[in-house]
């Protein structure tokens, strides 16, 4: 893989959430190539029409409020190209991921990853160095 470089989402680029606060044993899905999982209290998320869970603790530590049921990724990501297609073990599973894709990371030793097409990374972040 390459090197790893901080960037921060575009303050435009919000998402819409609510909070799984329900009676439930939580929800499976099928996402990304594999099956995802989201527990009570996980986030559901609307990110410009790709619709996804996030760990609570993770939601609650990356993003803030901007309004009503609208949040703004507020800490940096390190990110990098991947070289070859491969997967990355999520919080809620694994997603799979094609060369060119970005690896993100929500920790800058490399943890708690996730993927995201070239296209769609590129248009709700920017480098932050």
């Amino acid at each position: 893989m390459s090197e790893l470089r901080r960037y921060r989402r575009r303050p435009d680029q919000y998402v819409v959430a609510v909070p799984l606060h329900l009676e439930t044993q939580g929800l499976t899905y099928r996402k990304w190539g594999a099956e995802q999982h989201g527990k009570p209290g996980d986030w559901l998320v609307d990110n410009d029409g790709d619709i996804y869970t996030v760990d609570a603790d993770v939601f609650t530590a990356t993003y803030r409020q901007v309004r009503r049921g609208a949040y703004v990724k507020s800490t940096p990501v390190w990110a990098e190209v991947a070289r070859e297609a491969g997967s990355v073990a999520t919080k809620e599973g694994r997603t799979h991921y094609n060369r060119g894709d970005y690896l993100v990371y929500n920790n800058e030793d490399g943890t708690d990853g996730y993927a995201m097409s070239a296209e769609k990374f590129e248009s709700h972040y920017e480098p932050d160095d």
